[in-house]
């Protein structure tokens, strides 16, 4: 997706961030001016019962981060040929004419207009799809009232009867519908190289893929050091807790994957320092040093590789040495399939620059990867998304560009996959530390007035997150 206000893809979340904030800042101050005119002409009890209950209708129903109207259609174009003619519903079934053959490969999208009810302003809309015992349900923005894409990955054989269920719960499903069909070689059945920018980036974003493909390789840019709060609590400093938590993500970057049988041996860790890949990449060969590890070498986040790369000759946090290292490993590995953050969707920086590195490094290489897949762990517009529980589907996310040609490519995971994903993140060291109490304390509020539930696996979002029947990637040949 492309940033539609002429921002720079690095700056606009945070761009859209500081505007949320401050245009909270007015209403609020809007809202006290009220209170006091209320306290002054009626009572003064009734600004602060009104205070406590606009406090929690806040945290109930208007704290998500959603940076677009729920009437914004999503804008995406796929490749016409892909298109599948005479999608309707007929009742709530959904069926195509002429019917359609899959044989399982294919990577399922039904555009819909959807409208939301009344209630599905307060409660989570969603679309529910069924077909015998199989069910699953996509959620979407309260208020919604716009065109969306229905991931129908796994649908394939109830697609091919006609018998594919298709309701709306708190949203009706109002005008045309639109079906395409990517059909596409099986990366799990391939060699795979998923380049995560931090420890758990893999495992959130392709735990599935990469545990069931022929050949697996984890290679993880950054130690992931910074914010390091957890630890200063249990007494260390802040140069102390930022080399510690780098520590253990580097351990988890090399351990993990082992729950999904990948050897240690093909889980690299490359040791530079979080949020500085902008900085090195401005200036390529001049290190770069941690911004809290009080360090400038990369080495001791390097200790449980099992392989030797060029950037430990000198240990120096540069572009040139994170260049080298990935030519090394691609050389080494020879993978079919890539797997790296979709820079134009996901807006953190250290995915930007990992994508970027990585086409760096291939650049010239003599071997090249047939297929790239772009995954996101993070959006610019949306900080909910994929919206719902776990253990549900993933829908596409918000895109509002129809200038970029985008491939979706989906895999399904079955229940059993997605508790072996879950538990791969609960034993990431950076999703473990409990949530904050004013999070405790919105998430009841939201359980009790808005109907949302949390998997029991975790407190942290991403457990509800990336734990679903779906893992969505965007393809791009080579």
């Amino acid at each position: 997706m492309q940033p539609r206000s002429g921002v720079s893809g690095v700056s606009r979340k945070q761009a859209l961030l500081k505007r949320h904030r401050r245009n909270k800042r007015v209403a609020l101050l809007v809202a006290l001016m009220v209170l006091i005119a209320l306290g002054v002409l009626l009572a003064w009890w009734l600004p602060l019962v009104l205070a406590v209950l606009g406090w929690v209708a806040h945290e109930a129903w208007f704290s998500d981060h959603l940076f677009y109207s729920p009437s914004d259609d999503y804008q995406y174009r796929f490749p016409a040929p892909n298109e599948v003619p005479g999608a309707a519903l007929r009742g709530d079934l959904l069926h195509v004419d002429p019917p359609l053959t899959l044989d399982g490969s294919e990577t399922l999208v039904l555009a819909l207009p959807i409208k939301s009810t009344w209630l599905g302003r307060f409660f989570d809309p969603s679309v529910e799809l069924s077909s015998g015992e199989m069910n699953d349900s996509q959620a979407f923005e309260r208020g919604v009232n716009g065109l969306r894409y229905l991931n129908l990955t796994g649908f394939y054989d109830a697609l091919n009867a006609g018998t594919l269920r298709i309701r709306g719960r708190r949203c009706g499903i109002q005008g045309a519908l639109r079906l395409w069909s990517f059909r596409h070689d099986d990366a799990r059945r391939q060699r795979v190289m998923v380049i995560a920018p931090h420890a758990d980036d893999a495992e959130l974003a392709a735990f599935g893929l990469y545990a069931e493909a022929e050949e697996s390789w984890i290679v993880t840019l950054t130690a992931g050091e910074i914010e390091a709060e957890h630890y200063q609590q249990m007494g260390m400093n802040r140069a102390d807790a930022a080399r510690i938590k780098g520590r253990l993500r580097a351990w988890d970057s090399i351990a993990v994957p082992r729950w999904a049988g990948v050897p240690e041996s093909r889980c690299v860790q490359l040791g530079y320092f979080c949020l500085q890949l902008p900085a090195m990449q401005a200036a390529p060969d001049q290190p770069v040093a941690s911004r809290e590890a009080d360090l400038s070498d990369t080495r001791l986040f390097r200790q449980f590789n099992a392989m030797a790369l060029p950037g430990d000759a000198d240990g120096a946090p540069t572009w040139n040495n994170l260049i080298a290292d990935l030519r090394a490993l691609l050389l080494q590995a020879r993978p079919q399939v890539v797997v790296m953050p979709h820079a134009t969707i996901d807006p953190h920086p250290d995915h930007i620059c990992s994508q970027a590195a990585v086409l760096e490094a291939l650049a010239g290489l003599e071997w090249q990867p047939s297929v790239i897949l772009g995954y996101a762990n993070h959006l610019h517009d949306n900080d909910r998304w994929p919206m719902g529980n776990a253990y549900s589907g993933v829908a596409l996310p918000p895109v509002f560009d129809a200038s970029q040609a985008l491939v979706p490519y989906s895999i399904q995971l079955n229940t059993e996959q997605q508790r072996d994903k879950a538990m791969a993140l609960g034993m990431m060291h950076d999703l473990q530390p409990p949530a904050p109490l004013k999070r405790r304390i919105r998430r009841w509020l939201q359980k009790v007035l808005a109907g949302r539930r949390w998997p029991a696996e975790g407190e942290n979002e991403f457990f509800r997150k990336a734990v679903r029947r779906h893992e969505l990637f965007w393809r791009r040949e080579l």
